[in-house]
């Protein structure tokens, strides 16, 4: 179930960035980004009236922080001119400080102990934070290093890979090693997910953002349905959320 978890997120992370793209150029952008406000805003409500984790619940959450977070991110950069470097250290920043008040609020960053509301919120705001890292570093090394989106991809797949090595060669702490995998599956799927969207001359396959976005989100639905009706990823041991 671990490699289930680690295949929907990183499905996830490559849909917001198919779908927002594909969103934002086709149809007129402040229209798509209010509704993306929207139906994230309500994703997360729905989320948080559940006691109890449902997987349909939260992938869909999960969906709508990737797609939404895009959204803004894209806006941070072309809207308001930031440059990539710069958005990478503030999220990184916002994303440490988050880690900071959570640990001292609640002695733990474990996600196997979110029992109250209050830390599913500090959750969520790491969640938001290391989307939104993920994207301004992914778009940094893609974009800004001019390594373009295979050659960005296969670097974070590297990156991606690291945690779990340190984890099996020298016993690295559980919930670093999570949080670390974590941060960077937004950049490793979305530098895949442009490079196989995007046109041959602007480094992709050329596949388009649309064809690629029905496919992941089919693979998520197939894999969040599976969960759903089997139950194999709810730990039954948890208290309810409080």
């Amino acid at each position: 179930m671990t490699a289930v978890f680690w295949v929907v997120k990183l499905l996830t992370t490559a849909l917001g960035e198919s779908v927002s793209d594909y969103l934002v150029n086709s149809y007129d952008p402040y229209l798509v980004v209010g509704v993306g406000f929207v139906v994230f805003a309500v994703a997360l409500v729905l989320q948080f009236s559940r006691v109890r984790y449902v997987p349909w619940v939260y992938w869909f959450a999960v969906v709508m922080v990737a797609v939404f977070g895009t959204m803004v991110a894209d806006v941070i950069h072309v809207v308001l001119g930031v440059p990539y470097l710069v958005s990478t250290v503030v999220f990184a920043t916002a994303l440490a400080l988050v880690f900071v008040i959570w640990r001292r609020s609640e002695g733990t960053l474990s996600i196997h102990s979110i029992t109250t509301r209050r830390r599913e919120a500090f959750y969520w705001a790491a969640v938001s934070a290391s989307f939104a890292l993920g994207t301004a570093a992914g778009d940094l090394v893609a974009y800004s290093a001019g390594l373009g989106f295979l050659a960005a991809g296969l670097v974070f797949a590297v990156l991606f890979s690291l945690p779990a090595v340190g984890r099996i060669s020298f016993g690295l702490n559980t919930v670093l090693v999570f949080w670390a995998a974590y941060v960077v599956t937004r950049p490793l799927g979305a530098s895949f997910a442009d490079w196989t969207g995007k046109s041959v001359g602007g480094g992709g396959l050329g596949w388009g953002d649309g064809p690629v976005s029905a496919a992941l989100g089919l693979l998520i639905v197939v894999l969040v349905g599976y969960l759903q009706a089997t139950g194999r990823d709810v730990d039954r041991t948890l208290e309810p959320v409080r």
